[in-house]
């Protein structure tokens, strides 16, 4: 018989290895490995077509400006117009150069008519042997030069329509129009300004078009993101913001130092290859923001790129 020692002793131990197997069956399992993805790039994001500077394309002095800051525009919609007073005299200086040269031309088409009808009476007279072979042959030649002074000045009502033409094109370069839908986001025009095409962007627009991400894949990654391939985009630094699904769009061909490194030495030493991005549906992402694109479908133990 075992001592009472001896008993308790072994209702220890025992009490011991029961409570080790319950702490190892109780033991949570390990937790699986987190979502990867096939590649992951910083990105920027963009407008398609990018932002419109616009001036004006001729000089004078701002007479109007109609648009400004944070207005929404459509296009055809008038922004600035300079003064249009010298377009409009060249204008009126041109009409009146072609009305008189349309003119000058009337009249020898008159004259001519008049040559050659008299050059033919007096030829068929020849012929009957009643008239005087020196007036008809005079009578033909003096036809023979209304007919080029007639083609000069044909050519005179020609050039006389182009400068008008060109007076014409001249007033409309005075008036800047938004050429799509946009918003207007800087505005540089002060009425009686003289500006011309050194004065740069009056206007800066932002077109009413898709957004875009362009994004910095590193070279290591390029062969596992391919055309049409979606992606989840984050706003960079705030992952609570987003995801916004969004797909592939194309792959850039070369390859060079990324854009969207702050640090100069990194820019130079990093490889990447710019990718392009369309967003699925809305998002309120800015142009210009920065933001964090996960390519692929999430599966558990993908390599995941940095």
């Amino acid at each position: 018989m075992m001592s009472p020692h001896t008993r308790r002793a072994s209702a220890v131990l025992l009490a011991s290895l029961l409570l080790a197997a319950c702490a190892r069956h109780d033991d949570p399992p390990a937790s699986p490995p987190g979502p990867a993805y096939a590649a992951v790039a910083r990105g920027l994001v963009e407008v398609d077509g990018g932002l419109l500077n616009l001036g004006m394309s001729r000089e004078g002095t701002l007479a109007q400006v109609h648009a400004h800051e944070g207005q929404a525009v459509r296009r055809g919609q008038v922004l600035a117009e300079l003064d249009p007073q010298p377009a409009q005299l060249a204008v009126v200086v041109a009409q009146a150069e072609l009305d008189q040269a349309r003119a000058q031309a009337g009249l020898i088409d008159t004259r001519l008519g008049a040559a050659q009808v008299r050059a033919r009476r007096l030829a068929a007279a020849v012929r009957a042997g009643a008239g005087d072979g020196q007036s008809a042959d005079d009578a033909q030649a003096a036809a023979g030069e209304l007919r080029a002074q007639r083609q000069a000045a044909r050519a005179a009502v020609t050039m006389a329509e182009q400068k008008l033409a060109s007076a014409r094109f001249e007033l409309a370069r005075g008036t800047l129009r938004a050429p799509v839908d946009a918003d207007v986001i800087r505005v540089a025009a002060q009425p009686g300004t003289l500006v011309g095409p050194q004065s740069g962007a009056l206007f800066v627009l932002l077109p009413h078009a898709p957004r875009r991400v362009r994004a910095d894949l590193s070279e290591a990654y390029v062969d596992a993101v391919k055309a049409g391939m979606p992606a989840q985009v984050t706003a960079d630094g705030n992952p609570r913001a987003g995801p916004w699904p969004a797909h592939v769009l194309r792959i850039g061909q070369l390859v060079g130092p990324s854009s969207l490194e702050d640090d100069p030495q990194q820019r130079i030493n990093s490889r990447t290859v710019e990718c392009v991005l369309a967003f699925d549906g809305p998002t309120p992402l800015r142009v210009g923001q920065r933001v964090l694109v996960r390519f692929g479908a999430p599966t558990p133990g993908a390599a995941k790129a940095h």
